[in-house]
């Protein structure tokens, strides 16, 4: 038996090194994207370019979590980066970008009030050296 929906706002329905599929559109640029179906440009492309600056407007929008996808890898944000989230009384959970995926779209279909904070680096060098 069915309790809810399992349609929410905006469902991530495929990824890889450098994408994700919103629905059936492919992003090669980092973004975030809330449960409620909006989303937007997150404008970093390399996890060292990142600052607080980047993660301030996420306290605004008042979700409950915020999922940090930090790559291809796991890379934890500097705590100064995330103050104004925890002051706000937001949690943050980093991962690397995959698994923030998965949690995402767990939590948004559970109806949380979610924000996937996803960097897609862009011409990262591989660890096989190769591009």
């Amino acid at each position: 038996m069915k309790f809810q929906s399992d349609q929410f706002g905006a469902a991530i329905t495929a990824y890889g090194p450098g994408w994700v599929a919103v629905g059936s559109e492919r992003i090669e640029r980092s973004l975030l994207l809330h449960s409620t179906g909006e989303r937007a440009p997150w404008p970093c492309a390399r996890f060292d370019e990142l600052t607080a600056e980047h993660f301030a407007p996420l306290a605004a929008s008042r979700p409950e979590l915020v999922v940090f996808g930090s790559g291809e890898r796991l890379r934890f944000p500097r705590p100064a980066w995330i103050r104004p989230l925890v002051e706000a009384g937001i949690g943050i959970e980093t991962m690397d970008t995959a698994a923030a995926c998965r949690t995402y779209n767990i939590l948004a279909s559970e109806g949380r009030r979610v924000v996937a904070a996803l960097l897609l680096e862009s011409g990262a060098p591989r660890a096989d050296g190769l591009k």
